[in-house]
């Protein structure tokens, strides 16, 4: 179904905890976010990009690269949330939610998260990618790990190794099977964020801390696909290291 219309929006909020102001660090002469908005840019299958942010600061930078830039309430509780009070701004059929530290974002993810949509029948409500995890993943609770069933749609996500390895010591588990990690990127067929609010609260998303499980508590349907690009989120200052680096 290549005739619907895909866009990115990409929520970018100022004040995180973590990493103060994160989302402007300088990297390489730019802001992580105009990079982040670069690698949006390259991608082949959205046919615009949206940033939305409760920052004049950050409004006044994404002008100054062309960029179009929603105002939103500073007490959206998450990036879904700050799409979902501007959806009736956008005009697309899939809504694809990038996180705003994200700088070594590969495009060819995005291309992938919109091509599962389109691919996927009956459609599914999100579309999310998913990565085989690294030994020292396994274990780190800010490591989302999921599991899904055999048609590729996800059953659970958990900051705690899932599955787990009965009868078989601890550090023994990654020999043992596979353990598939989240990519922080996912789309949303329209309704769903039309929707959002009528969504029941959530005991598994308050306990985990993943807004995900909001969604799959509600029955939406959640499909992944494979990929190999990890991505990292900057959440720390050696995070921020990393990526300066590697940039």
């Amino acid at each position: 179904m290549s005739n619907l219309k895909s866009i990115v929006v990409i929520p970018a909020r100022l004040a995180s905890t973590r990493l103060p102001r994160k989302i402007l660090a300088d990297i390489g002469g730019h802001p992580m976010l105009w990079h982040v908005y670069q690698r949006c840019l390259q991608a082949t299958k959205p046919s615009e990009i949206h940033i939305a942010t409760d920052s004049e600061e950050i409004a006044d930078a994404v002008r100054s690269w062309g960029g179009k830039v929603w105002m939103t309430s500073p007490d959206c509780a998450s990036g879904t949330e700050r799409i979902v009070s501007i959806i009736h701004h956008l005009e697309a059929d899939f809504i694809v939610n990038v996180q705003g530290d994200q700088p070594l974002l590969e495009p060819q993810v995005i291309d992938q998260t919109i091509e599962t949509f389109e691919n996927t029948h009956p459609l599914p409500d999100i579309v999310t990618p998913a990565c085989l995890l690294s030994e020292k993943g396994v274990f780190d609770p800010n490591v989302v790990k999921m599991v899904k069933n055999h048609a590729g749609y996800a059953m659970y996500f958990s900051r705690n190794p899932i599955p787990y390895v009965r009868d078989v010591e601890s550090e023994h588990w990654f020999q043992s099977t596979k353990f598939w990690g989240h990519v922080g990127i996912y789309g949303y067929r329209r309704q769903v964020l039309e929707d959002y609010h009528t969504l029941p609260s959530s005991d598994l998303e308050s306990a985990e801390k993943l807004e995900q499980l909001r969604f799959l508590q509600a029955g939406k349907t959640i499909m992944t696909f494979v990929t190999d690009h990890h991505g990292i989120s900057v959440d720390t200052q050696w995070q921020l290291d990393i990526v300066r680096e590697s940039l």
